[in-house]
């Protein structure tokens, strides 16, 4: 069966050894295991296999979009359902306070977790430059598999399989990093000015600006912390 695995994803062009991309027989079972219905749903919306990824997660929505590169612009592939997540709006800031971040995160191969005990897993990279600049605390938040979540963002082990999967073709296609933006609602003009009260009121006008710059151009910003702030190019 092992043989086979392997035989299968080398013919379909995966070879997460050579890329250096965490591996394991769950993570082999289960892309093997998704792929196929995956790249007709691919061909069918127009996207190539291995296309760049970018995800953006709305807490207040509760879902998780998957977008992929295609042509200058990045286009909606699928939408998830979050099964769970824990806390209100708002951003995650200490260890122990249950909150699930919210901002600008970027995953690498190497916070990929083919072993989690969720099924599978990434890890958002928390704390970024931006949370550790305002001492914030905190480790191991993850997007994974099960529906039980600390923190972090719970999706079914089917949902998850998916993700995962097409988040390793894209650093197989080449990706360094794919960028996770999370929000706590859709960053728009009607619904911030439904908190002008929140004391994250200032902090989600600066999560705005860069939801708004997707939006407008549809590539993902690169974004940076100066003083304290993101700031956006």
């Amino acid at each position: 069966m092992r043989k086979y695995l392997f035989f299968l994803l080398n013919l379909l062009g995966i070879s997460a050894v050579a890329q250096k991309i965490p591996s394991s027989e769950r993570s082999r079972v289960a892309v093997a295991r998704v792929m196929p219905a995956l790249q007709q749903e691919l061909s069918r919306g127009g996207f190539r296999w291995g296309s760049p990824l970018f995800i953006r997660i709305i807490k207040e929505k509760g879902v998780l979009e998957c977008w992929l590169r295609k042509g200058n612009q990045f286009a909606r592939f699928k939408t998830y359902p979050i099964c769970h997540f824990s806390g209100e709006l708002g951003p995650k800031t200490k260890q122990g306070d249950n909150q699930a971040p919210e901002g600008f995160y970027e995953v690498r191969p190497a916070q990929m977790n083919p072993n989690s005990s969720y099924h599978l897993s990434f890890n958002l990279g928390y704390p970024n430059a931006y949370d550790r600049a305002h001492g914030y605390t905190g480790s191991a938040l993850m997007v994974h598999g099960n529906c039980v979540s600390i923190g972090c963002y719970a999706m079914t082990d089917g949902k998850i399989e998916e993700i995962y999967t097409l988040m390793q073709a894209a650093f197989e296609g080449g990706q360094k990093v794919v960028q996770v933006h999370c929000f706590p609602f859709e960053m728009i003009t009607e619904n911030l000015s439904k908190y002008a009260d929140n004391k994250r009121f200032a902090f989600w006008q600066n999560l705005a600006v860069g939801y708004q710059l997707f939006e407008q151009n549809l590539t993902p910003p690169r974004v940076d912390v100066r003083s304290r702030k993101y700031v956006f190019e």
